[in-house]
């Protein structure tokens, strides 16, 4: 009999989504989104490879942050859902080997989402909710045009807003905070919007501040 549900997505239409697209699970519903744009790829990677260079497996920058792996557009499956955070990080006592498969199933302590106009809502409402309910520790949300970095700690049941860094600013971001990012480099070769921008969206809904 038909009840009028949609059926509830597979990986099978992730592996069979079209290559120019990311696709996740969000829901039961599969998402498609376009591949980044050249500033959010741009910023992406440089705060991939300077987390990376200081922190994977404990380098010269890691202090008492530890080892981390941190890996770019990595797949990961949380139960039924599947997500591709722009970035992610696992602390290396939580993740001392690298799985040989092509996702993997164990929460990241650290993602970042590098914002854009067609992936903002998603990232806000759909994603960090179900990144906090999974155990994620710590996330970012980055929009590059605005040159702002949101920085979420979570709390017991949600996520607490901890930080606004914009424009120059200097500043220690946990869960890395045993290095200073200097802001100014990162947005150095990204263009700044034709006109004034807004100020950042917040999420409000179910979300606490310090």
């Amino acid at each position: 009999m038909d009840t009028g549900r949609k059926p509830r997505a597979t990986y099978q239409d992730v592996l069979d989504a079209p290559e120019t697209a990311i696709a996740e699970i969000i829901g039961g519903e599969l998402q498609l989104s376009p591949r980044p744009g050249m500033p959010a790829t741009a910023i992406g990677s440089s705060i991939g490879q300077k987390l990376g260079y200081l922190f994977e497996d404990g380098g010269s920058g890691g202090g008492n942050s530890g080892g981390w792996h941190i890996f770019w557009e990595p797949e990961i499956h949380l139960g039924d859902e599947i997500v591709v955070p722009d970035l992610a990080g696992w602390r290396v006592e939580r993740l001392d080997r690298i799985p040989d498969d092509a996702f993997l199933t164990l929460p990241p302590d650290w993602v970042c989402e590098v914002l854009s106009k067609s992936t903002e809502k998603i990232d806000r409402t759909q994603k960090m909710p179900l990144y906090a309910s999974f155990g994620v520790q710590h996330a970012w949300l980055v929009h590059p045009r605005k040159r702002t970095i949101e920085v979420f700690r979570r709390g017991e049941r949600t996520w607490l807003s901890i930080g606004l860094y914009r424009d120059a600013d200097r500043a220690r971001i946990e869960p890395f905070e045993a290095i200073e990012l200097d802001l100014a480099a990162l947005w150095r070769r990204v263009p700044l919007p034709s006109r004034a921008s807004e100020e950042p969206g917040h999420y409000e809904h179910g979300w606490s501040h310090e």
